[in-house]
């Protein structure tokens, strides 16, 4: 049977809920819609989704709370899409910094949202287009670091496993697919996003950002990937291709 993405929307806003999975679902997608926080706890502890639409402003638990929380627990590489209010750039940013993949503004079309909804999914099970890795060769080898393409983590030197989120493992893949080359903010974002840079977007400097920490890499001196004034990022290092074992 054909996989159909299960889409959870977790939006306390009945009419918001009701019209956009009226709308997924008339689209080929499955929708599940929750109220909040612990309708999406008590749903998600026996139904795994494809990707979870949050809403940032509601009671109780706000959207930041869960997305950190869905970061740091068993669905931390299921892909988040946060919705803001257009003054909430505050908001915007602390999300992504907590591990969304994407956010869309309130007010948006539903044909905008079901874009997005396709990107993100897209972007998540893609890999790369220039390298490709055998199922001899699923770790990727860079200075310390390994990337294991498979569990989607890295590895230290001691083997030691570092978790990535969904959106942090698509940047890392995309410099290692391109070692030592400038990418611009607007490629990066197309490719791990596809889409195109907003005005003032600030979501590919954010997950730089938190890809360094990642790598232990000093922002004020980095070692793997150093900001190229006015063009963008580049990664320093080259790329090996090793087999299971390394």
């Amino acid at each position: 049977m054909e996989h159909v993405d299960h889409i959870l929307i977790v939006d306390d806003d009945r009419e918001i809920r009701e019209l956009v999975g009226n709308y997924l679902k008339k689209n080929g997608l499955r929708t599940t819609v929750v109220a909040d926080g612990r309708q999406m706890r008590s749903f998600l502890e026996s139904t795994p989704v494809d990707l979870i639409v949050l809403d940032i402003m509601m009671p109780g638990d706000d959207g930041l709370l869960l997305c950190r929380e869905l970061r740091a627990g068993k669905h931390k590489t299921t892909p988040v899409l946060m919705l803001t209010a257009r003054s909430d750039e505050t908001d915007r940013i602390i999300g992504l910094e907590m591990g969304a993949d994407d956010y869309l503004v309130k007010p948006f079309a539903a044909r905008e949202l079901l874009a997005r909804i396709n990107s993100v999914l897209r972007r998540t099970r893609m890999l790369p287009p220039n390298l490709i890795v055998s199922e001899s060769g699923r770790l990727l080898a860079f200075g310390k670091w390994k990337l294991d393409t498979t569990a989607r983590h890295l590895l230290d030197a001691q083997g030691t496993v570092v978790t990535l989120s969904g959106a942090e493992y698509r940047l890392l893949r995309t410099f290692l697919d391109h070692p030592q080359r400038v990418l611009s903010r607007d490629q990066l974002l197309n490719l791990t996003q596809g889409r195109d840079a907003d005005l003032f977007d600030r979501s590919i400097d954010l997950l730089v950002s938190r890809l360094r920490q990642r790598l232990q890499d000093d922002a004020r001196d980095p070692a793997y990937i150093k900001t190229v004034r006015s063009e963008g990022y580049v990664f320093t290092y080259a790329v090996e291709i090793l087999g299971d074992e390394a």
